[in-house]
């Protein structure tokens, strides 16, 4: 089988594996952020952070829901790792946004986090914060999903069919999970551009 094939083949798997009952979990939990006027804050390192920047878009734009990624403000994320550390980065400027009970995360992670492995230390110190004044917490991660899928509300782990592909997969599957939910028809308030020239 040649690697097209095969990575095609492992997509179908992985999509035939995912934990419907998380994702609609999400689904439940957006709604309420809604209705309750909340904020979504995306979190993510790598291309976690590029698909935080892309998501805030769909979320605002396609579902209503005010959102923010932190990594979109390069200035003041370089800034707090110069002056104070990577670690907190991205807790500090949750306590400045004055992340509540309200609110909500939702962290893009191969790893989930994991302080002893020193993965993603500053989505663990998010999380941690998060936690601490009962702000909801949604993920789509890889592996075993580290700290955000112990600490989530709801998360989607997508499960590793191939050692040597959990990134790239993860990351694909990162993607699928968040398109879906602003194109569920309980999140969904605006029509995307092309499906309304169709009409």
């Amino acid at each position: 089988m040649d690697f097209t094939q095969h990575y095609l083949q492992l997509a179908l798997e992985i999509a035939q594996k995912l934990d419907r009952s998380a994702i609609d979990r999400m689904v439940r939990l957006l709604v309420d952020l809604r209705s309750r006027q909340g904020r979504l804050f995306i979190l993510g390192v790598g291309g976690g952070a590029g698909h935080a920047g892309h998501a805030v878009c769909d979320f605002r734009k396609i579902a209503g829901i005010e959102a923010y990624a932190p990594s979109d403000n390069v200035s003041e994320i370089t800034a707090r790792t110069n002056d104070e550390g990577w670690d907190t980065t991205y807790a500090e400027w949750l306590k400045t946004s004055q992340l509540s009970e309200r609110d909500m995360l939702l962290i893009f992670s191969v790893g989930g986090g994991d302080l002893e492995r020193n993965i993603s230390p500053n989505l663990v110190r998010a999380l941690k914060y998060a936690r601490d004044v009962k702000a909801k917490i949604i993920g789509v991660v890889g592996r075993d999903g580290g700290m955000t899928a112990r600490v989530a509300d709801a998360c989607v782990v997508v499960p590793t069919v191939d050692d040597k592909l959990v990134t790239a997969l993860t990351e694909s599957f990162q993607a699928v999970v968040w398109h879906l939910l602003i194109s569920h028809p309980d999140i969904q308030k605006a029509s995307m551009k092309w499906e309304g020239l169709a009409k």
